[in-house]
């Protein structure tokens, strides 16, 4: 199947679980992580359509994002150091693992310097596994009261990668406790958080179901990576 047809059949799939657990499939966006592929497969993908795309790195996103053309957007997935900052405004869209108030601080000022605002998410470390970044649970709603008043920065909800595990359960429940951690902020503070970002290749039909509004496939749309 080439790149098109792999992402039809995910839209489709996506389609499908959003109408039986009574979503609006319009809601969820899919971006497609095209981290180590090389321009020339990204900008096939834009010109067969995929115009909302996802990279993992600073470095390798300013070598790969000015190659390519055509209408298509791109979010930063992948963990922000704030002296990448300033890269980071040039390249990207939206950014979807603010951990950490000084890195909000940081990317604002750069924003600030870029004349624009920036769309950010901020990461959740749900599944509790110590190689994985981001905020913890318990300091989530702490951590989005820092960065909400900053003005060149919208904050549209929060971010998590699953456990590394094949039990549907535990992943289930990291991606559920996200989208209460979203209500529950919702409930508690003047915020309007609507974007749960969560669920990539291997089990974003359960992040559908527990109410992601952003999936980030990979290799289920652009194949088998090579880290060579």
């Amino acid at each position: 199947m080439v790149i098109s047809d792999n992402y039809a059949y995910i839209k489709k799939k996506i389609d499908e679980i959003a109408n039986a657990s009574s979503r609006n499939p319009d809601d969820i966006s899919i971006i497609a992580i095209s981290k180590t592929f090389p321009p020339d497969v990204v900008q096939n993908a834009i010109d067969h359509g995929i115009t909302l795309l996802g990279e993992n790195k600073i470095q390798e996103a300013r070598s790969k994002i000015p190659a390519l053309t055509g209408n298509f957007s791109v979010h930063l997935v992948g963990h922000l150091q704030s002296n990448k900052a300033k890269y980071a405004v040039q390249l990207f869209d939206c950014i979807h693992s603010i951990d950490k108030f000084s890195t909000a601080e940081k990317l604002n000022e750069e924003v600030l310097k870029a004349g624009r605002t920036m769309d950010i998410l901020v990461q959740v470390n749900t599944s509790g596994e110590l190689s994985k970044f981001g905020v913890s649970p318990d300091e989530t709603e702490a951590l989005c009261r820092q960065i909400f008043p900053l003005e060149n920065l919208s904050l549209r909800g929060l971010m998590t990668i699953g456990p590394n595990t094949d039990n549907q359960d535990s992943i289930r429940q990291a991606f559920r406790q996200l989208r209460e951690l979203r209500d529950e902020i919702n409930s508690n503070t003047e915020m309007k958080l609507k974007d749960l970002s969560m669920g990539m290749s291997s089990d974003f039909q359960i992040a559908v179901e527990e109410g992601a509004t952003m999936v980030r496939i990979g290799s289920s749309i652009f194949g088998t990576r090579s880290y060579t």
